[in-house]
């Protein structure tokens, strides 16, 4: 399906957006034990379509190399038997929990006589607009119906081949479950008018969440008609205090860089403060260029053989890559100053052994995720045991951080009278 007109392509969410609505409206009561089986079989399915779905990338990679896309979105895009495998552990993982939808979330009396209860409700129907990662997928819709809501996905261009290889095996789970196909729909087509239709489906659409680079968020942000649970890019700084632990501290920046570049948990800014270079030297710079990163220093560094000057750009660039901005700091204040100014609410790390540094590190910050001694790759739905996330949430309202099926949930409140009445 290619060159959508305007009208064509609300024709067309409008059509998914019908069926998600009757879908959502059977998974808000289905029991848990249908949606565990529904999410046990895909995961099953997705394990047995191993052949398939590796084939279906192979497609994808292929198109993309072609495109000329970076290495770290070639990275994100890639599948293998050991990714595969983690998408359906992913699955089973979702499914373990405890079903979020009806729980008690406060209960009280009145002295009038009611009694109140704040329970958790499904959204409804979820729209996920994403790039590259295809395991998105299987995480979106896993933590979409373990929650209760209908989902629509809509992933890039470059992954259509392996998103729809792996939808075909989470219908699988549905159909054996006896739960609706349209509980999870993909949109069949790279054309990019059909993004601009979902953002202004308020009819259909409950929440859409964006995952991708900060030119995908920034259109959904822009345009959305829809509530928007905004992820936006992981701009992430680890600072390495005067009262840090070399041995920690060395571990916890190759690795933050390093691990894996292309993700948004990966540190794209190091600050090391003034006392722990004079102490310690260039060793953690010299970690990171003896790992192949390019090092863009400012000041001192940048006198360090072997790195590259730093642009003021450089800071509060999310780079995807090998490639990292080194910065010396006085102190945990200056630290703190640097990121309000260049980060992007996602995710920081201090190292260090002093408690009272720490606090201030946590206070004076206000990221979704704010860390000690631990690497930034832990920004992870799945490492902090939710089986998987739809998205990192950057904004200050509903969900932030990691979003799991907890934060795909609403509340309402359920009032008991006895014949009551209001003077």
């Amino acid at each position: 399906m290619k060159d959508l007109t305007s009208s064509d392509a609300d024709a067309l969410i409008a059509d998914l957006g019908q069926k998600a609505r009757a879908a959502a409206a059977v998974l808000a009561e289905a029991s848990p034990e249908r949606k565990h089986a529904a999410l046990i079989g895909a995961a099953e399915a997705i394990l047995k379509a191993e052949d398939a779905i590796l084939d279906a990338n192979i497609l994808d990679m292929h198109h993309a190399e072609e495109k000329g896309l970076s290495p770290a979105m070639l990275d994100r895009l890639k599948l293998d038997p050991a990714r595969i495998r983690a998408m359906a552990e992913g699955l089973r993982s979702v499914a373990a929990q405890e079903d979020p939808v009806g729980k008690v979330l406060a209960e009280w009396d009145r002295p009038n006589g009611l009694n109140i209860r704040r329970v958790a409700t499904p959204l409804g129907v979820i729209g996920v607009i994403y790039e590259s990662r295809p395991n998105v997928t299987a995480d979106a819709a896993a933590l979409a119906l373990k929650a209760g809501n209908a989902v629509i996905l809509r992933g890039g261009s470059e992954s259509l081949n392996s998103a729809t290889a792996i939808h075909e095996a989470l219908v699988t789970g549905l159909k054996q479950a006896g739960l609706p196909e349209a509980a999870v729909q993909m949109v069949p087509t790279r054309d990019r008018e059909a993004v601009a239709a979902m953002l202004r489906a308020q009819e259909f659409i409950d929440v859409i969440v964006p995952r991708g680079g900060k030119g995908l968020v920034g259109l959904v942000q822009k345009e959305a008609r829809v509530p928007v649970f905004a992820h936006l890019e992981g701009i992430c700084h680890v600072y390495a205090d005067r009262d840090a632990d070399l041995d920690k501290a060395r571990r916890v920046v190759l690795n933050a860089k390093t691990r894996r570049t292309g993700i948004c948990g990966a540190a794209e800014c190091l600050l090391i403060d003034w006392q722990f270079y004079t102490k310690h030297g260039p060793v953690l710079v010299q970690d990171l260029l003896d790992a192949g990163v390019e090092v863009r220093a400012e000041g001192e560094l940048a006198k360090l053989p072997g790195t590259v000057p730093a642009e003021p750009s450089d800071f509060g660039q999310e780079f995807l890559d090998k490639i990292i901005a080194v910065k010396l700091v006085d102190g945990v204040e200056e630290a703190i100053a640097h990121i309000r100014r260049h980060g992007s609410g996602h995710t920081e790390s201090i190292l260090t052994e002093n408690d009272a540094t720490a606090e201030r590190f946590f206070k004076g910050l206000d990221s979704a995720i704010l860390m000690r001694n631990a690497s930034t790759q832990f920004a992870d739905g799945g490492e902090f045991g939710m089986g998987a996330e739809i998205g990192i949430a950057t904004g200050k309202m509903h969900a932030r951080g990691p979003v799991g099926a907890e934060q795909l949930t609403s509340f309402k409140y359920l009032v008991t009278g006895d014949g009551t009445i209001r003077p």
